[in-house]
């Protein structure tokens, strides 16, 4: 096990705080504090040093604020010892709300961290605190025990889909598969960005983070497509353990530019020719533990800086043979993106279903101009989206794109619960 040291005199990051209820509706002038945790050798709890105090606006968010962390080499360096982010806790309380802690938040050399909150209505119990666990690349889990990459799925009784479809949710199992451990039910892409930011690092070179992320997904659709657990009398899509999937940390922060790439590719997996199943893409750390024919994530890292392309990674891993595929369904949206761009005169179905969607949600995020579903692309629905794409951490170009197009249709569901029966 690595020692744990945190650096002082080192480069800057950023975090962002998000604030909402159990119905995703964001909670204004939330009270957020941040604190620098104790250090080693620090004798007395009061030593903690409180950092910023702030409030959230009318879409349930503080400023970024910029914080200490070690340099960016760190994180770049397959053989630094020395923990290449720093950590902070947070402590968000409102009024008619649980005080939530959460501790050791991840911070990043030169990255926008994003701390998504969501509070609970006081009800007199017992208070959960969420403390995120060491990273998977800095910190000892058990490795992954290997798995054939394509599943026999041909038995009596194994249940399989008929055709590869992004799901609205996924449950984890927080644990081992035979343990008795909670099951969260987490929307896709919050899943795949919770368990990216857990096992790469976000400051990693854009084909490497891409790679990396399709591996990921590859892995999850697998056990989805395959219904694997539930084959063996499970209720839940995969678990968090390393040993047997990927790690996922419930309450834990993501990154913004993880985020961006999910929000670009989620649709997509990894796929051999002939093989109807997303591959069960397995990977190691590469340092650690060595792992012949499949992604070493450091590695990864390693060729991204040499300049290779996305499916390059993949392929010197992976093979030539392996693909990037796109699922035919996406499930629990209203309408599907139209394939093309929306911008500036626009017009027609596509243009009044998402203005229909934007104008609902500015009745909740009141910073979005609202919006009049005239199918008309025009200045005022630019606007409206330029704002959308500002609260929701995308590029601000006015442009209704497949990352936009989604994010309106996942905030749009979670407000008006169409996905009502499930928990939350």
């Amino acid at each position: 096990m690595l020692i744990k040291m945190q650096v002082d005199s080192g480069d800057i990051g950023e975090l962002q705080v998000n604030v909402v209820d159990s119905n995703n509706i964001p909670i204004k002038d939330a009270r957020v504090i941040i604190r620098r945790p104790r250090q080693i050798g620090d004798e007395q709890q009061n030593q903690m040093q409180q950092i910023e105090e702030l409030n959230t606006d009318a879409s349930g968010q503080t400023q970024s604020v910029d914080l200490n962390t070690p340099p960016l080499a760190y994180s770049l360096d397959e053989n630094n010892d020395i923990q290449p982010y720093a950590n902070y806790d947070v402590e968000v309380d409102a009024p008619g709300y649980e005080t939530e802690n959460i501790e050791n938040v991840e911070i990043l050399a030169k990255e926008l961290a994003i701390q998504n909150v969501k509070m609970r209505q006081v009800e007199g119990n017992e208070q959960e605190n969420i403390n995120i666990p060491p990273h998977t690349l800095y910190y000892e889990y058990p490795a992954k025990i290997p798995e054939d990459d394509i599943k026999d799925v041909s038995e009596p009784g194994e249940i399989v889909l008929s055709r590869v479809v992004i799901p609205e949710y996924v449950v984890v199992h927080d644990g081992t598969p035979s343990s008795n451990a909670r099951d969260y039910y987490v929307t896709y892409k919050d899943y795949i960005k919770n368990v990216a930011s857990s096992e790469i690092y976000a400051t990693w070179p854009q084909a490497t983070l891409e790679a990396n992320i399709l591996a990921i997904m590859s892995f999850t659709l697998n056990r989805v497509y395959t219904e694997w657990y539930r084959n063996k009398g499970k209720d839940f899509t995969i678990t968090s353990s390393t040993a047997y999937d990927q790690k996922w940390i419930n309450g834990r922060n993501i990154f913004e530019s993880i985020s961006l790439v999910v929000d670009n590719i989620f649709d997509q997996y990894l796929s051999l020719p002939g093989v109807r199943q997303p591959i069960l893409t397995q990977y190691c750390d590469g340092r650690r533990v060595t792992c012949p024919n499949w992604l070493s994530q450091w590695g990864s890292c390693n060729l991204g800086e040499q300049g290779y392309s996305t499916l390059e990674i993949i392929r010197n891993y992976y093979g030539d043979e392996m693909y990037i595929n796109t699922a035919e369904q996406i499930s629990g949206i209203p309408a599907s993106w139209p394939g093309y761009n929306l911008d500036i005169g626009a017009s027609g179905q596509k243009v009044q279903q998402m203005q229909e969607q934007l104008d609902t949600i500015a009745n909740v995020y009141t910073n979005i101009p609202r919006v009049t579903a005239d199918g008309i692309y025009g200045e005022g629905t630019q606007a409206s989206v330029k704002a959308f794409q500002k609260i929701f951490d995308l590029p601000q170009t006015g442009i209704v794109d497949f990352a936009t197009w989604y994010k309106i249709s996942q905030i749009y569901v979670g407000i008006t619960r169409i996905a009502e029966g499930i928990p939350r």
